[in-house]
């Protein structure tokens, strides 16, 4: 069976985009046809000044989203990625097999090093070595196939040529896994930047719909867009990005496509509209659910406590068999 491996960050609430983007597909695709496993990966929320308090909040948070957004224990695999120590043992065999060229030419690792350096603080190595974490979080279960966007690809690909190095280096020992573009993954952008994707961990949430907002934060946020000078509802994401990504999130939420609703509307305050109820009601379940599992904080527990049992089960016998392939002596 098909084995897939993806995570989620917690350094900032889940927002609209992560679930339309990934969630969704993982929820109604991934969990069912194939051996799944996701991770909140908290180990990579270090790599930049945190508040330890809230890096353990938001990783609880994304737990129990994930599990109201509809990922079936019972389907899937569930964990959080420090609670399986092989994640960090293997990381450093990959940091031991990739070259300090290619951590150094990851285009995240240059862009938020930059943004270090400019706010005046200090670089840490761990966003450097980043991805032979991330590499060991794939490789330690086998991986076929990681779904991503276009921003970690590169990291995917490094992940490949680390595989195909340590095997040729030291034996057969890991799955090569490729990566893979959903088709039906939405790509939604930032409200008020719709030339930058949603992300969750921005300073300024006005363009940025959480999973957790309330209805009429939703709509005051959706109806605030950014659109264009324009005047005419088209869907052309270089010349009017703005009514794009509204498209595009009013087509993800309720079915079509963005391309054919656009001839549906004469104003962007109409569009504005349906936009807004779309989301609140792609949102409703997700947030009752969510209630209702904070409110059993007993059951998440143990639906992590197992599955970081089932994951360990997995990785342990990967990762000693790299130890041995290394050259390192087993323990008596």
């Amino acid at each position: 069976m098909t084995r897939i491996f993806s995570g989620v960050k917690p350094t900032g609430h889940l927002t609209l985009g992560n679930y339309l983007g990934a969630v969704r597909r993982w929820v109604e695709v991934d969990q069912h046809r194939a051996d799944a496993l996701f991770s909140v990966v908290d180990l990579h929320a270090l790599t930049v000044e945190h508040d330890p308090a809230r890096v353990r909040r938001l990783s609880r948070q994304a737990a129990t989203l994930l599990l109201a957004a509809g990922l079936d224990p019972g389907r899937c695999t569930l964990f959080v990625q420090s609670h399986v120590d092989e994640h960090a043992r293997l990381s450093y065999l990959m940091e031991c097999t990739a070259t300090d060229g290619e951590l150094r030419r990851m285009i995240q690792y240059k862009e938020k090093a930059a943004r270090a350096r400019a706010g005046g603080e200090s670089v840490r190595v761990s966003l450097l070595t980043y991805p032979a974490l991330m590499a060991a979080d794939i490789l330690a279960y086998e991986t076929d196939e990681v779904p991503v966007g276009d921003d970690q690809a590169q990291h995917v690909e490094l992940t490949r040529d680390l595989a195909v190095r340590f095997n040729q280096r030291y034996g057969h020992t890991f799955t090569v896994p490729r990566a893979t573009r959903p088709e039906v993954a939405a790509r939604v952008m930032d409200l008020q930047d719709p030339t930058g994707k949603m992300g969750k961990s921005h300073e300024n949430g006005a363009g940025i719909v959480y999973l957790l907002d309330e209805p009429e934060v939703v709509r005051r946020k959706v109806m605030r867009a950014v659109t264009d000078s324009g005047r005419e509802v088209v869907y052309d994401r270089e010349a009017s990005p703005g009514v794009a990504n509204l498209l595009d999130v009013l087509a993800a939420c309720g079915g079509g496509n963005p391309e054919a609703l656009a001839g549906v509307y004469q104003s962007y305050g109409a569009l504005k509209g349906d936009v807004a109820e779309a989301v609140v009601e792609r949102l409703r379940p997700l947030r009752e659910r969510h209630a209702e599992l904070a409110a059993d904080p007993g059951y998440v527990d143990k639906v992590l406590r197992e599955g970081a049992e089932r994951a360990r089960g997995i990785a342990r016998p990967v990762v000693d068999r790299a130890y041995r392939a290394v050259g390192l002596l087993p323990p008596g």
